[in-house]
């Protein structure tokens, strides 16, 4: 069995798309899945599975999500091996930072930095990103909220389709350790 971390997009934010985690825990367990567990409110489970890849997983948690709650949500599905080395490829000083301060975007696709050509990078510093494996790396002194760098690169681009979900880094740690293997 492998061990995969769920990322589930605008869900319990601003009283919208409310799901329950105990009840995601639940229709995840109907699905099969193994060793379920959610971190916080904000759209994070793990979970082992025999079959299938993060796609396929994707798309299935995705579908039976919309069928028992009514609304879509867009799903990500990424094994430990993924996570593990997207946090190991961070380039920026992590130990060092707040974890306010550096983000990372997950994308369901390759994103060419191309994507951002119209962007002025310089007049946002002392912000700052970095594109790595399906995923862009933020660094915002003063937290997402006041990023007007994380603004920026929001607004709507090419790539339709693409699903794209931040999650801040002590969730990118937590989903680290959490999708590791048992020792």
């Amino acid at each position: 069995m492998t061990m995969y971390a769920a990322l589930l997009r605008g869900i319990n934010v601003g009283g919208r798309k409310k799901l329950p985690m105990a009840e995601l825990r639940a229709l995840m367990t109907g699905l099969g899945y193994g060793s379920v567990q959610t971190y916080l409110q904000s759209g994070q489970a793990v979970f082992a599975a025999a079959h299938g890849d993060g796609e396929s997983l994707a798309a299935e948690l995705s579908a039976a999500i919309e069928e028992r709650f009514g609304f879509p949500v867009d799903v990500l599905v990424r094994d430990h091996a993924y996570l593990r080395a997207i946090a190991e490829a961070c380039p920026f000083p992590a130990a060092e930072l707040e974890a306010r301060q550096l983000h990372v975007t997950y994308f369901s696709a390759p994103v060419a930095p191309e994507r951002f050509a119209d962007l002025d990078a310089a007049a946002h510093l002392p912000e700052e990103f970095r594109l790595g494996d399906r995923a862009l790396y933020l660094y915002a002194p003063d937290g997402l909220g006041r990023s007007k760098l994380a603004e920026a690169l929001s607004r709507p681009r090419t790539n339709k389709g693409l699903i794209a979900t931040t999650r801040n880094w002590n969730t990118v740690v937590k989903l680290v350790q959490l999708t590791a293997p048992a020792a």
